[in-house]
């Protein structure tokens, strides 16, 4: 088999006869799997529905990424989707043919702020994670680059204001796709602390402002990215060898806050796509974040720990599968405040999803950024769970404390798969230096940068996840959990 795929023709646009290029109108911040089989195959639809003729030029956002090997197909790469929808079961396969352009700021930075100067640019989209929207205050307007994604975009916003001398017809539509609550605003405040931070102006800050529009989002594609178990089988579908390979459910939503002005804009009404552009957005962001990306998060440490790879085998496997249940329809859904058949129906679609037989999604791929993440879609959960019942949530805790060990790094003499900024996992190897629990469960509750607040002051808390971490210590995940359930 490999040696037959050796052989096909390399994936390029000459190879694939694709010789017409669409004019650049979105800068894509972010290469990754999820972008790739969520807004390139969205922007494709469109494409095709209403000739959009809209290209991508996408932008590596940290130092290493996949821009070079994008580039070696011509920024072409397989989308594979599989699903079950009404009890039928569906695949499809498509190439996505809408990069135009691959862009790494660290090798090439004149490249990457040429492309403020491009006129058919209309859009900025992008997905650096959770942790992608922050301030950093070290960064200067004189590094090429500056290492937080809204210090690159203001640097990319200014020329192009500067190149268009302030042309108001010149603005943009930024949509960020980042997985936190009001990301547009929490976006554009930044932006404007760095126009002050480095003097840029108050032409620039009114053009910021006043030209262009920034729109708050929510995502919903489960996405485990290149096959890597199964690539022979998917390989086998293609005439063509592709090394960007991207698999992803059938299911997409995509949820835009804005008007009337940005439906003209982006008419995906006339699509097959459920892209929904909406005045508030936050009843579905509530929803999936908390029940969907809350499980997901929820599950990584204790289902890793236990002995599971995949969302698939977490959800089917009796214990797993049953504490998993638990924390959707006995913990996240009472603190939501919705019809609760409506909601329930939604939770089953979610656990279907998690199901999907066609998807091998591994825990280790949903690792990245715990920590924020858990801020984010667990952390509301618990807090509420607590302000309405006036006691802990058992397996929302017990997952807590599972969190916590698997950032110690290593369970049964095996590394475990963090991936997480270089200072949140040296903290970790620092706090689990010490061999009392307590300490360790202190240490990390305490830290405000981590969770926004003091845990250590939340009743009940810290004793509750000392005592899960030294059970899972002692007696492993399943019977761990047996014992910290009777007495929590």
């Amino acid at each position: 088999m490999q040696e037959l795929i050796e052989k096909k023709k390399v994936l390029n646009r000459e190879n694939a006869n694709l010789k017409v290029v669409s004019p650049i109108k979105i800068i894509q911040f972010g290469e990754g799997n999820f972008l790739r089989a969520f807004i390139g195959y969205a922007f494709q639809e469109l494409n095709k529905a209403v000739n959009f003729n809209a290209g991508i030029a996408v932008v590596q956002p940290i130092d290493k990424g996949l821009v070079k090997m994008l580039n070696d197909q011509d920024g072409l790469y397989t989308l594979f989707m599989k699903g079950v929808k009404k009890g039928e079961e569906i695949q499809e396969i498509e190439l996505i043919d809408n990069i135009v352009k691959c862009v790494d700021p660290y090798l090439n930075f004149k490249e990457y702020l040429n492309l403020a100067k491009e006129e058919s640019l209309e859009f900025i989209i992008s997905n650096t994670t959770e942790a992608g929207i922050a301030y950093v205050a070290s960064d200067t307007s004189e590094m090429q680059p500056p290492s937080s994604f809204p210090a690159k975009l203001t640097l990319l916003l200014h020329e192009r204001f500067t190149h268009f001398k302030g042309d108001k017809s010149k603005g943009l539509t930024i949509i960020p796709c980042e997985l936190i609550n009001h990301n547009s605003e929490t976006l554009r405040e930044i932006i404007i602390t760095y126009i002050s931070d480095w003097n840029l102006g108050d032409d620039f800050k009114t053009w910021i402002l006043e030209s262009n529009s920034f729109h708050s989002t929510l995502v919903d594609r489960i996405v485990p990215g290149y096959p890597r178990a199964e690539i022979e089988e998917y390989n086998a579908q293609l005439d063509y060898k592709d090394n960007l390979i991207v698999s992803a459910e059938a299911f997409l939503l995509w949820v835009i806050e804005g008007g009337e002005e940005l439906k003209a804009k982006l008419p995906f009404e006339k699509t097959k796509l459920d892209v929904k552009i909406v005045d508030d957005m936050q009843p579905f962001r509530t929803r999936k974040v908390r029940i969907l990306n809350g499980a997901h998060t929820s599950l990584i440490a204790f289902s890793y720990l236990y002995g599971n790879k995949t969302v698939k085998e977490s959800v089917d496997n009796e214990f797993t599968g049953g504490l998993i249940n638990q924390i959707i329809f006995d913990e996240i859904i009472p603190t939501l405040d919705f019809d609760k058949d409506q909601i329930e129906e939604f939770a089953h679609e979610i656990l279907d999803r998690f199901r999907n037989p066609f998807i091998k999604h591994n825990i280790s791929s949903l690792a990245l950024n715990c920590i924020s993440k858990f801020k984010v879609r667990v952390l509301p959960s618990i807090l509420e769970y607590i302000k309405i019942y006036d006691k802990l949530p058992t397996n929302l805790t017990f997952a807590f404390a599972a969190l916590i060990r698997f950032y110690k790094g290593t369970y049964n003499g095996e590394g475990l798969p963090i991936d997480d900024n270089k200072e949140i996992v040296e903290n970790f190897v620092e706090i689990w230096k010490h061999n009392d629990y307590t300490t360790i469960t202190n240490a990390v509750l305490s830290n405000e940068e981590y969770w926004g607040e003091d845990l250590t002051k939340v009743k009940n808390l810290s004793n509750a996840i000392s005592f899960a971490l030294e059970e899972i210590d002692t007696n492993g995940v399943e019977k761990g959990f047996e014992n910290f359930n009777k007495k929590y």
